[in-house]
């Protein structure tokens, strides 16, 4: 089970929605924005027990949430998610695009079905979710916060099509921000090695290790705390916050 560090209770009252909660780093942020006070709906496509479980937790704790299914990969559903998250809530004061795609695509195996699935997933759900939910945010005065990846500006060999569509989810956040100005602010979380595959072997594990120098992987509660963060600063819009343990600045 992943625990998300708490962030200080400052989304008292707040409905959130957070996409691709049953697991990983979507887990921790439902947890930490359960944790700060807000209403959660948890959406899931193929994790329900995964986001019933997330939902569990957040109530556990004293908290509301919800959990909504959906394939992001089909406009009319994204859509209609962010529908059931209004009726379910109330309302929305936070958006956040969790859900991704990750495939590992060498270069010699590129294809159009694989481009197109990350963009898809990585770029094209976000910003249909974002243009739904501007009426609603805007009401609320709210914000939307995007998981992009360090890959955005360092591109990852082998994994083109992800790294396009997070470097375009990039451009998407600050193009928002300035088009959704004043009433919603935008911003994005750029995790860097958090939660390593499971299946690298200790000595892969050791090498990407070595290059962090703050000397360790990150966690999802560290995403989390970010996500938190920047859902609850009222003066903070257009930035990609680096969660990578100084990764991207080290000459090594």
């Amino acid at each position: 089970m992943t625990e998300p560090h708490e962030p200080p209770p400052s989304l008292a009252g707040q409905r959130a929605l957070v996409t691709g909660g049953g697991k990983r780093l979507g887990r921790a942020i439902a947890l930490a924005l359960g944790a700060s006070g807000a209403r959660v709906a948890v959406h899931h496509h193929e994790s329900q027990s995964g986001a019933e479980e997330t939902c569990a937790l957040i109530q556990s704790a004293g908290g509301q949430a919800f959990a909504l299914a959906a394939d992001l990969m089909d406009r009319s559903e994204t859509r209609g998610l962010v529908d059931r998250a209004l009726d379910a809530l109330g309302g929305l004061d936070v958006l956040v695009g969790n859900a991704g795609n990750f495939e590992r695509v060498p270069v010699d195996a590129l294809s159009d079905a694989a481009y197109d699935r990350a963009l898809q997933l990585n770029l094209d759900a976000n910003y249909v979710m974002a243009t739904h939910a501007r009426p609603a945010l805007r009401s609320a005065r709210g914000n939307i916060v995007f998981v992009t990846c360090t890959s955005s500006t360092t591109p990852f060999r082998n994994y083109l099509p992800y790294v396009v569509s997070k470097g375009a989810l990039r451009q998407l956040m600050r193009a928002l921000a300035l088009e959704f100005a004043p009433e919603i602010r935008v911003n994005a979380v750029a995790p860097g090695t958090v939660l390593p595959p499971e299946n690298l072997a200790s000595e892969e594990l050791e090498r990407l290790r070595s290059r962090i120098p703050l000397e360790r992987f990150g966690s999802a509660g560290d995403v989390a705390s970010a996500v938190a963060y920047l859902a609850s600063a009222p003066f903070v819009t257009g930035v990609e916050l680096v969660v990578d343990g100084g990764r991207t600045v080290a000459a090594r």
